[in-house]
């Protein structure tokens, strides 16, 4: 690493709550000289490090060593020589007494040359030494020659800081982790003034068992493990630390150092070695918290949906939320990690996993049978493509299954608007339940299309209009439903409906096809689930046009002239009034030898019901609102007959009170029968449309005359609306002005 490399590192460390580092060989290179000292120069160790040092028994490398740290707050020399057989005889053909003596006189040195630096600098030492290849000594060997290092340091306290510290490497690891384990134990109850020493360990990872060395030999009596962050090293590298932390940390033993954001740990360590962290690394590797096994998946889904449960029963309680997870024995969240990538698919997952997937990223908890439903589709394309599939591949593949989410994903049929009416059912008695009348606006095809029904309920109802005005004659058998709460504004919750619709005429049948839809409000939720199903069924067979160039005969019914004028004035006209302008349509149609055109038909709409058209016998110029003891007060300037007049009125709404006012200089009475009003147009130049149907009774010499009219109107505003359309309609039942 360079300098700027090995700085990056370093602060990385500290960041974590390292207090001990060892930051270089200084002997080495002049690399690792000049970056002791510019730590120190730049005052860049806070005063709890301890910076550590490396250095062979050698006169030369000791005395570099010791100016490299000099004029730090804090420093441990770390002195090591070899001590195997194999090394004493073969590499440095020593016997076992001049090994001892190697050490001791260095140790001697060590002490000297640190007790001036700490007169002339003020730096604090401690000392370490390693009898290099400690698993491959003699276990006896190991404790003389470091009783004597002792003996020859002399300074050894019962005090932490003050006390000699004897790192025990498995400078190759050439045995099982508990024959370590029993070595550091030898070494631990045969040393003498143990109270004197912190025993380190130092395990390499050439069996692959490093990690389990360091545990094992933690409960043999080690006091203090050195290693590297990801296990990094000579050959199969250091004990990894970050693995051995994050293993304590799930034991519920907390190793003060922080790797609450585990991949900028990874970014800094991997920029700096030009080394990567494996997939599968422990705690760190991408894959780490993934389970592409569909078991797995099942079983992770339902640790989270009880976990929260559980959790929030400790809330309510005050008590802590214990983490407890199949498969995860460590919470991702304390990691800094998401749990984005714990279930990931390809071939072999299962339903659950894709569920759960489903439910985390469209918030969407799909009843059992759709999850086998939606598993079969996953599972054919993950066949297909022989790859892994994404988050984005799931979702979109559910989209688009489904015809979720609007815009590009919308199927042929989709709900524009609609109008859930109960009325009393004729065919039951006093106490029999009423029927639910739906009128709504399809799309269907691009087209807009009024259609109607009659049910039970809302689906049994939309279900009825389209058997009725697109043959798709089809019967639920599965329905279900949940809330999508939003915890920072439970105003906005949403339901989201699930349905499976079958063949009307076979309710066991073994096809069916599934729905979904969401909606502020539980019945819309429900009618877009019924269209979701509908177009997965009716595929890319044809439906009955709406044949809008050709006209209206005779034969016409009310949901094709309603649909027409859906289509070329944005109206969506109520129940009451399709039937009323069906009869105007049918007798023009005679008239016209059984056939009008659409533009015939939308100009007779506009002349009926005045729409779009001067103000008739009546009309409002302008008018205000304020509140009255007894309700809300209208003044306005209306026109009557060509004469205008200013007149205030009290009602309890502004209908009402624009009722008042007519009252006033009108014969007989004014009685709103219907009134409906819906939005019209899109985006900013969206307004209203209102639909009032008057009723005008008046006393006419000795006879009552009763009259009905429809008033037509769209406004910007949504008040002008109704009030307009009020008007409209007492222009059409010829009321007598007094």
């Amino acid at each position: 690493m360079t300098i700027e490399q090995k700085t990056t590192f370093f602060e990385l460390l500290v960041e974590c709550g390292y207090k001990e580092i060892e930051v270089a060989y200084p002997a080495a290179s002049d690399t690792d000289y000049k970056f002791v000292r510019g730590l120190i120069e730049r005052n860049q160790i806070p005063d709890d490090v301890w910076i550590q040092v490396l250095t062979p028994a050698r006169e030369d490398l000791i005395r570099r060593t010791v100016d490299a740290v000099a004029g730090s707050k804090k420093a441990i020399i770390h002195m090591y020589n070899a001590t195997s057989p194999l090394f004493r005889g073969v590499v440095f053909k020593n016997s076992k007494e001049e090994t001892i003596q190697l050490a001791v006189k260095h140790t001697e040195l060590v002490r000297r040359l640190t007790e001036e630096c700490t007169e002339r600098h003020g730096t604090v030492f401690r000392y370490e030494y390693s009898p290099e290849t400690f698993s491959q000594t003699e276990p006896e060997f190991s404790v003389a020659i470091c009783d004597a290092v002792k003996r020859a340091w002399g300074k050894a306290g019962t005090e932490t800081l003050s006390k000699i510290i004897f790192n025990l490497p498995a400078t190759v690891e050439i045995a099982p982790p508990n024959h370590f384990a029993d070595m550091v134990e030898y070494f631990h109850t045969h040393i003498t003034e143990r109270e004197k020493i912190l025993i380190s360990l130092h395990p390499h990872n050439d069996r692959g068992t490093g990690m389990a060395a360091a545990e094992l030999g933690i409960l043999a009596g080690g006091d203090r493990v050195e290693g590297c962050l990801f296990g990094n090293g000579e050959r199969t590298g250091n004990v990894d630390l970050v693995n051995l932390a994050l293993n304590y940390y799930t034991q519920g033993v907390h190793p003060n150092v922080d790797f609450g954001d585990i991949q900028r740990v990874i970014d800094i360590v991997t920029q700096c070695n030009d080394l990567p962290v494996h997939p599968r690394h422990p705690y760190a590797g991408e894959l780490v918290f993934t389970a592409f096994s569909g078991s797995h998946q099942d079983a992770i889904k339902k640790g989270f949906e009880d976990q929260a449960t559980r959790h929030a029963l400790a809330r309510e309680r005050g008590e802590r939320e214990i983490w407890e997870m199949p498969y995860l024995p460590i919470d991702p969240a304390d990691l800094g990690e998401t749990y984005e990538a714990v279930i990931r698919v390809n071939s072999q997952s299962g339903k659950g996993g894709i569920a759960y997937l489903v439910k985390q990223y469209l918030q969407l908890d799909l009843p059992r049978k759709m999850q086998v439903a939606f598993y079969q589709v996953i599972q054919i394309i993950a066949d297909r493509e022989a790859r892994e599939m994404t988050v984005d591949d799931i979702t979109t593949a559910f989209r688009e299954t489904y015809h979720f989410g609007g815009g590009k994903y919308e199927g042929r049929l989709s709900l524009r608007s609609f109008k859930i009416t109960s009325v009393p059912n004729p065919d039951a008695g006093d106490d029999g339940e009423d029927i639910r009348q739906f009128d709504g606006t399809v799309s269907v095809d691009g087209v807009l299309r009024a259609i109607r029904g009659d049910g039970n309920g809302p689906i049994s109802a939309l279900l009825h209009a389209l058997r009725t005005h697109l043959d798709i004659d089809l019967a639920l058998r599965v329905y279900t439903e949940h809330s999508i709460d939003t915890e920072a504004d439970m105003q906005n919750s949403r339901a989201a409906s699930y349905i499976e619709l079958v063949p009307a005429n076979d309710r066991k049948s073994t096809q069916s096809w599934w729905g979904v839809g969401v909606d502020r409000d539980i019945a819309g939720s429900g009618l877009r689930a019924v269209l979701s199903a509908v177009n997965s069924h009716v595929g890319d067979r044809a439906l009955p046009e709406l044949k809008l160039s050709v006209g209206f005969n005779a034969r016409s019914g009310q949901s094709t002239v309603a649909s027409a004028i859906l289509n070329s004035l944005g109206l969506e006209l109520p129940r009451r009034l399709q039937a009323a302008f069906f009869e105007v349509v049918q007798r023009a149609a005679v008239d016209s030898g059984g056939f009008i055109s659409h533009d015939a038909l939308t100009a007779l709409f506009k002349e009926t019901y005045g729409y779009d058209s001067p103000p008739g016998l009546l009309s409002l110029n302008s008018f205000e609102f304020d509140r009255a003891e007894d309700g809300k007060r209208l003044t306005g300037e209306f026109v009557l007959d060509g004469k205008v007049k200013s007149i205030k009125g009290i009602g309890n709404g502004p209908l009402s009170a624009l009722l008042a006012c007519l009252h006033q200089v009108i014969d007989g009475s004014l009685v709103v029968r219907e009134y409906s009003e819906h939005a019209l147009g899109h985006g900013t130049e969206v307004g209203a449309a209102s639909y009032v149907e008057l009723v005008y009774e008046v006393t006419v010499g000795e006879r009552i005359r009763k009259t009905t009219g429809w008033g037509v109107v769209s406004d910007t505003d949504i008040a002008a609306s109704g009030l307009h359309a009020v008007m409209s309609a007492a222009s059409r039942v010829d009321v007598i002005l007094k």
